[in-house]
């Protein structure tokens, strides 16, 4: 297997073990909602996978590329957060470094004008709910500056921005060893996909959450998942509690999107990391 289908690979498997994950509020194996189904996101994890990882492309063709063809084959946006940090992810594994966080630190310093013009037009394209205007870089207009400087803009609002000006510090600083740990408990991944989607849920404030409902409630959602996420140890009364704040937060019409988002991308992470680790066990073992 090449190593663009081994990433390809990697990416499919984490949208797909994220999923299986009972995520409260959002769409999932054990509830759709929100005018949404997992076989829309099953295939937009198809369909974008060539794209994100195609070989030598700018993180920024690849974004668009990927957001363009699952508009094409599902008519709605699914996945613009996922392939928005998913891209650098993938371009930071095809260098082959070993240390995967100093790649993507590299892939991360060299977006440019053409990566933000790519970008916007993605953004643009998905149209994503709660989008409005910004006095600034709006990706309605033209970019004036390079990828990175336009998402530092916004990092303070938006946690996705966030990553790009940070290295990707709360993937690699919460998501990924959230993963890593519950799956060395004996978690399945599904569930340590769970533990994943909790602990952004109740660490950071949900930005789509925050863009379509306001601070306060997302704020208020926070301290739901605080409040849940250690609550119960018994696996069939965690279930039946969280499906119960599942079915609710869904009647309030609350989806926390970028904290999903954020879960692809641990687990994304995760599983490039143990690509990493495999092959440094090679090494010493030559």
């Amino acid at each position: 297997m090449t190593a663009a289908a081994r990433i390809a690979e990697a990416y499919t498997a984490a949208c797909l073990v994220e999923l299986d994950a009972l995520k409260p509020g959002n769409v999932h194996r054990h509830a759709e909602g929100h005018g949404m189904t997992v076989a829309d996101f099953e295939r937009s994890a198809g369909v974008s996978a060539p794209a994100l990882t195609r070989r030598g492309a700018s993180v920024g063709s690849r974004i668009l590329d990927a957001v363009q063809a699952t508009r094409a084959a599902v008519g709605q946006n699914t996945n613009l957060g996922i392939v928005l940090l998913s891209a650098p992810l993938a371009a930071a594994a095809e260098r082959g470094e070993l240390d995967l966080r100093v790649a993507l630190a590299r892939v991360l310093e060299a977006l440019d004008l053409d990566d933000a013009r790519a970008v916007f037009a993605a953004i643009a394209a998905a149209n994503p709910g709660g989008l409005g205007t910004a006095e600034r870089h709006d990706v309605r207009a033209p970019p004036t500056v390079a990828l990175r400087e336009a998402m530092a803009d916004a990092a303070a609002r938006d946690l996705v921005a966030r990553q790009y000006v940070t290295d990707f510090a709360d993937v690699f600083g919460v998501g990924a060893p959230t993963f890593t740990a519950a799956m060395a408990d004996g978690a399945v991944a599904a569930e340590a996909a769970t533990a994943v989607y909790l602990a952004f849920l109740a660490t950071d404030l949900d930005s789509h959450i925050a863009r379509k409902f306001g601070r306060e409630i997302a704020e208020a959602l926070r301290n739901e998942a605080a409040a849940r996420r250690d609550m119960l140890v018994d696996p069939a009364r965690r279930y039946e509690a969280l499906m119960a704040w599942d079915t609710e937060l869904k009647a309030r019409g609350l989806n926390p999107g970028t904290s999903a988002d954020l879960t692809v991308a641990s687990i994304f992470a995760a599983y490039l990391s143990a690509m990493r680790e495999e092959r440094l066990a090679s090494i010493r073992q030559e």
